[in-house]
């Protein structure tokens, strides 16, 4: 991979699925940029894994980005509220944060 090789924005949650993207990303030649919200979810673990994903796939840079989602409310991730154990009954769920993966996706679109 060189300096001119093509960039991939890449939205990195410390998951299989983004960890599994951004390889594929670098498999295919491109250099990572890798996105992370802090959207002030409960569970900060996450962030965490995102930070060594990003350095374990060589990310040329991986940004964090404060956002707090907590103003919408009514989601177990982000106010307090129980995580349902027992899984998921009808409807929406609690653990739902409104429009999350659109803001998300409208980040790393306005970043490429």
């Amino acid at each position: 991979m060189t300096s001119q090789s093509p960039l991939a924005v890449v939205l990195v949650s410390g998951g299989l699925d983004s960890l599994v993207s951004a390889a594929l990303a670098r498999e295919a030649g491109f250099r990572v940029l890798a996105l992370s919200v802090d959207y002030n979810q409960r569970h900060q673990v996450e962030l965490a894994a995102a930070r060594r994903v990003a350095k374990m796939l060589g990310a040329e840079r991986h940004v964090v980005l404060p956002l707090d989602l907590r103003a919408f409310g009514g989601s177990a991730l982000t106010d307090d509220i129980d995580v349902p154990k027992d899984g998921v009954g009808e409807g929406i769920p609690i653990t739902y944060v409104p429009a999350r993966n659109t803001i998300f996706l409208s980040l790393a679109l306005g970043w490429a």
